[in-house]
């Protein structure tokens, strides 16, 4: 069973064996498996697909160009999706909780080191403001967890937690933000999903735009990610 916490390890891990060489992936990669995961695409439909694209791809006569981004997966991830949905293949994200293998030691480091990521940060007004109230909460969630029994019952809780808290700053740098930097951030973003906008849904498109601007914005400000998916 894949541990349920490295879904965004796996998939890059998984990619880069299968186009032979390392590839660190760019910003639209990221933010399209975040789409995936939020969309509840289970990890091994994702690594299906991109088996699937790879051996679809390595069956081509001629190979002028190497496969460059995990957009070039899309098509066959969804496929597999599909497949397993109807096939009623896969476990339950409960059971994937309790295997997810970290301890309350690793969380309560990850979110004390991501508060103090916070208080450092460079921002202004209410960007400034909410960052250091999600310093205060990031604490207390690493307090509360401590006193857990069960800390496996909790993860869920504290995920939502963590959810909540880069909404409320994300759409505080929306606000903090230059207009003239946010239309780059979204022109660039439209150039890198141009060339696989036939293999996505609008609906997909829309939400990997969404996530695109999202990691750009954290990236400007030297903020990081709060989900225990980036543990």
């Amino acid at each position: 069973m894949h541990n349920y916490f490295n879904y965004f390890t796996e998939i890059e891990e998984h990619f880069q064996r299968r186009r032979g060489t390392i590839l660190l992936l760019s910003t639209l990669d990221w933010a399209l498996i975040e789409t995936w995961k939020e969309a509840g695409i289970p990890l091994e439909a994702v690594l299906r697909g991109i088996d699937a694209a790879f051996d679809h791809y390595e069956q081509r006569p001629r190979k002028t160009r190497k496969v460059n981004s995990l957009a070039f997966c899309s098509q066959e991830v969804l496929a597999a999706a599909e497949e397993m949905k109807e096939a009623a293949v896969g476990t339950k994200r409960e059971t994937e909780e309790s295997d997810s293998g970290l301890s309350s030691g690793d969380i309560c480091i990850y979110l004390t080191k991501n508060a103090a990521l916070f208080r450092l940060a460079k921002l202004e007004g209410i960007a400034e403001q909410v960052a250091r109230e999600a310093a205060d909460s990031l604490l207390s969630v690493a307090e509360d967890l401590k006193t857990k029994v069960s800390q496996h019952r909790h993860l869920e809780n504290v995920e939502r937690r963590l959810t909540v808290l880069e909404e409320k700053l994300q759409a505080a740098l929306l606000t903090s933000t230059p207009e003239k930097e946010l239309l780059a951030i979204r022109t660039d973003a439209d150039r890198q999903i141009a060339a696989y906008r036939g293999k996505m849904s609008a609906a997909q498109i829309d939400q990997l735009q969404k996530q695109f601007l999202h990691k750009r914005l954290l990236e400007r400000y030297g903020l990081p990610r709060l989900s225990l998916f980036y543990m």
